[in-house]
């Protein structure tokens, strides 16, 4: 690498198998939720609200969200702190993998056989070793409203 190759910071987690990433600066913090409340009338992906150091955060199913199936085992969720608009968010996943750090030039754009609910909040992959990064929209992830007006 030169000294122009830009890079960007990634957050990496799982979800059913499939790594994914966010940009560091869109991350707020990295935790394991204790009690999640439900939400009575909530949609799916609303998984409830959660206490993070005395602020409300509303939590997001994101396996639900993504339209991947529910999860089979019991282990806990971890959760990663996300800001959208003046609202606090947890976004429950399954794991929480490093911060990696991967030159702008590799991201490609959507192939054309990404599941269309993946590639409607993708905002490009990363072909890693063995595997593929799919780097999230979070702005498309968390947009509840638009779905919600276009039903």
């Amino acid at each position: 690498m030169n000294d122009t190759t830009r890079l960007s910071d990634f957050v990496t987690f799982a979800i059913g198998g499939q790594m994914f990433g966010l940009p560091i600066g869109r991350v707020q913090d990295v935790f394991k939720p204790s009690r999640v409340t439900r939400v009575p009338l909530a949609g799916a992906e609303i998984a409830g609200v959660l206490n993070l150091r005395g602020r409300i955060v509303t939590a997001i199913d994101l396996r639900n969200r993504l339209g991947l199936e529910r999860r089979q085992d019991e282990k806990p969720a971890m959760a990663i702190g996300i800001e959208y608009g003046n609202e606090s968010f947890g976004l429950l996943v399954d794991s929480v993998g490093e911060v990696l750090k991967l030159p702008d030039a590799d991201c490609e754009p959507n192939p054309i056989n990404l599941d269309r609910r993946l590639a409607r909040v993708c905002a490009g992959v990363f072909r890693l070793d063995e595997s593929l990064l799919v780097v999230l929209d979070i702005d498309r992830v968390l947009d509840l409203g638009a779905e919600a007006a276009a039903a």
